[in-house]
C-alpha cells in the first residue's frame, strides 16, 4: 500500500517561491491512501469502507460501539507508532495509531502540537502538524514529515521506531472553514506546507453539498520534490470542474514538463488565483517563510494573521481575503 507513496511523495521544497500545469464530478466515496476506487483501507486488522452516507463502516474487526475522539485540547496525550515508510532520503510516512472505533478529532483546517524532550535540552521542544490522512479515518491517522538539517522535531520523529509514542495535543484551530460559505478557494502551497492544503481540499471534494471551487498552486524545487503529487492529480481528474491544481518548480529536469518554470510572480498568482475583487474568496497561503514573505507577508510575532503584504496586497486583496495557514 505504501509503495505507491515512495513513488509520489519524493524530495522536499527548499526554495521558496518556485511553481505546474492544470490537472483536471464530484462523487460520494471517501479517498484514502489506498483503493481510491472502492474507498476501502486496511488499517491493521480492521478493513473499512466509505458508505453512501459518508461514514465508515466496518466490515470485519470493528468495535459496533459510539465512535469517540483521540485528542484532547487540554493536555497532551500519547500514541504510539505502528509504522514508518521512507519515502526518499529525507522524507518519511508516519502512521500512528488509534482505538479500532475512534478517529483523531482534528477539524477541517486545524493542527495539532506535538511535544517532545529532545537531548539535553531543559524543556520541551513543541512543533505543530497537519494529518495527511482523512478527517473520518478511524483506528489510525497519518503524518508525512521532512528530516530538515537543523529540525529538532523532524529530525526526533524520523528517529521513532514503531511501538515508540508521540505526545500531541489539539485540535489548534485555523480558518473556520463553513461548506458554502465561500465561492471560491485558492491555495498558494510550497514543499510540506501542502498539508493544511490537501486537509481542505479532501473535506471539500468529500463532501457532495459542498460546491465550493478550489484552485491551487504547489511550488517546489523540482518535479521530483513534489509531495502527494498522484493524490492531488486524482482529484482533479476526478472533479475536474471544482478542483485545478497548477505545479511550478524552480527547474524542469524533464523535457516532457508541461508546468510552470521559475518562481511564483505576481503574474503567475493573478492568472490562477480567484480575483480580488470578486464574492465570496479567500486565499490561503503555507509554506517557508522566505515563500510567506514573497507571497502574503508573515504571521504576527503572538502568530496571529497579521497584516497582508507581498503580492497579494499588491494585486488587492484584504486581510478578509487571505488566510495564512
Amino acid at each position: 500500500m505504501f509503495a505507491s507513496l515512495r513513488n509520489t511523495i519524493p524530495r522536499q521544497f527548499s526554495r521558496a517561491y518556485s511553481t505546474g500545469a492544470p490537472a483536471g464530478g464530484k462523487n460520494g466515496n471517501g479517498v484514502l491512501w489506498a483503493s481510491l476506487a472502492t474507498g476501502a483501507v486496511l488499517v491493521g486488522a480492521y478493513y473499512y469502507t466509505r458508505s453512501k452516507e459518508g461514514q465508515d463502516s466496518p466490515l470485519t474487526g470493528a468495535s459496533n460501539g459510539p465512535v469517540t475522539k483521540a485528542l484532547d485540547p487540554k493536555k497532551f496525550v500519547a500514541f504510539k507508532l505502528m509504522e514508518s515508510t521512507p519515502i526518499n532520503h529525507d522524507t518519511a510516512h508516519f502512521r500512528f495509531a488509534l482505538e479500532p472505533n475512534q478517529e483523531l478529532g482534528l477539524d477541517i483546517t486545524s493542527c495539532f502540537v506535538v511535544k517532545a524532550k529532545i537531548g539535553d535540552d531543559e524543556k520541551p521542544t513543541i512543533r505543530p502538524y497537519t494529518p495527511v490522512s482523512p478527517q473520518d479515518a478511524r483506528g489510525y491517522f497519518d503524518l508525512v514529515i521532512k528530516r530538515y538539517p537543523n529540525g529538532k522535531m523532524s529530525s526526533h520523529i524520523h528517529s521513532l521506531v514503531p511501538g515508540d509514542v508521540l505526545e500531541i495535543k489539539g485540535p489548534i484551530p485555523k480558518y473556520p472553514y463553513k461548506a458554502g460559505a465561500l465561492k471560491e478557494v485558492g491555495m498558494i502551497a510550497g514543499g510540506s506546507g501542502i498539508t493544511p492544503m490537501l486537509q481542505l481540499i479532501q473535506h471539500v471534494l468529500e463532501d457532495p453539498k459542498d460546491n465550493t471551487k478550489l484552485t491551487l498552486v504547489f511550488a517546489n524545487r523540482s518535479e521530483d520534490d513534489i509531495i502527494l503529487r498522484s493524490k492531488l492529480d486524482t482529484f482533479a481528474k476526478e472533479h475536474p470542474d471544482q478542483f485545478k491544481v497548477h505545479y511550478v518548480v524552480d527547474k524542469a529536469s524533464s523535457k516532457d514538463w508541461n508546468g510552470d518554470v521559475g518562481y511564483v510572480t505576481k503574474e503567475l498568482v493573478k492568472k490562477y488565483m480567484p480575483a480580488a475583487n470578486a464574492e465570496g474568496v479567500l486565499v490561503g497561503v503555507c509554506g517557508p517563510p522566505p515563500m510567506m514573505s514573497l507571497i502574503s507577508g508573515p504571521k504576527a510575532p503572538d502568530y496571529s494573521q497579521g497584516e497582508v503584504s507581498g503580492i497579494l496586497k499588491e494585486l488587492g486583496y484584504t486581510s478578509q481575503q487571505v488566510f495564512k495557514f
